[in-house]
């Protein structure tokens, strides 16, 4: 009798899992853009080419000289100026990784993931700068002292010998390491203003090695007060041991590479809040 008159109770309907609430904060941005960063074959090889450039390049011009095979170019060189030979070939590395960190992620529409992350935008773009420069810059910098104690051992004894202690020395090689971590922070800044591998690279290549030769084709007149300015100019400025009239001093050369370097982030954060991916 108590089992035909007992009441089944009703029971409860399962609920959903919740889901965890995650917030987006500048750290954890960092902390993507920092896995993404190492998590690409690219990035090793690329940093590797970069620094292999510098110490090659500085280590066989420095050993020349101290063998006596290089011309009379370079009779007034100094060791600073040998160990860092190789910077032009080494910015190329740097720039060109700076622009596949940004527009990489156009090119396989990983960028569509990483905004639906991160819907601000623009701390994206800030995290990549940031982090992929301070990478290029300790790349340049390690470089830079490295490629001058072992090439200084080389040309000691000729003309060229400096110590770290001299005047200017270390502060030419800070300068070196840092202009190519700012072409590292031109180059990410391109890559998301152009949103195209070849785009970016071709204007990074073009300005920073094809518009200075192009200034010989102006008036004299004109050299004189634009050349200074241009990009590669007032960045070779900053590591310069020595400046004369016609080249900027240490400071303004950072100043104006510095304004270079805001200009494109600035475009390419104006891109980037503007205009659809």
């Amino acid at each position: 009798m108590s089992f035909l008159t007992a009441t089944t109770e009703p029971q409860a309907a399962p609920t959903a899992p919740t889901r965890p609430h995650y917030r987006v904060t500048g750290r954890r941005v960092l902390r993507s853009e920092w896995a993404k960063l190492w998590s690409l074959r690219s990035t090793w090889i690329t940093l590797a080419l970069g620094l292999l450039f510098l110490l090659v390049f500085g280590l066989i011009v420095s050993w020349q000289f101290a063998a006596g095979n290089l011309d009379s170019d370079f009779d007034r060189s100094t060791a600073v100026d040998l160990s860092l030979f190789g910077v032009p070939f080494a910015q190329l590395a740097l720039g060109v990784l700076g622009v596949l960190v940004t527009a990489g992620e156009y090119s396989t529409g990983m960028i569509r993931s990483t905004l639906a992350a991160v819907p601000r935008r623009l701390p994206v773009l800030w995290s990549k700068a940031a982090l992929y420069g301070l990478v290029a810059l300790a790349v340049g910098t390690v470089g830079a002292f490295v490629t001058f104690l072992v090439g200084g051992r080389l040309v000691s004894g000729t003309s060229a010998a400096q110590s770290l202690s001299d005047a200017g020395v270390a502060r030419s090689l800070l300068g070196a390491g840092l202009y190519l971590g700012l072409v590292g922070v031109i180059g990410t800044g391109l890559g998301a203003l152009l949103r195209s591998v070849a785009g970016g690279i071709s204007v990074l290549v073009g300005t920073l090695i094809l518009v200075p030769g192009l200034t010989s084709l102006l008036p004299s007149s004109w050299q004189e007060n634009v050349s200074p300015y241009l990009p590669s100019n007032a960045g070779e400025s900053m590591f310069a041991l020595t400046h004369d009239s016609s080249t900027l001093s240490p400071g303004a050369g950072l100043a104006v590479f510095v304004g270079w370097t805001v200009l494109v982030l600035a475009g390419a954060a104006y891109r980037l809040k503007r205009n659809d991916v």
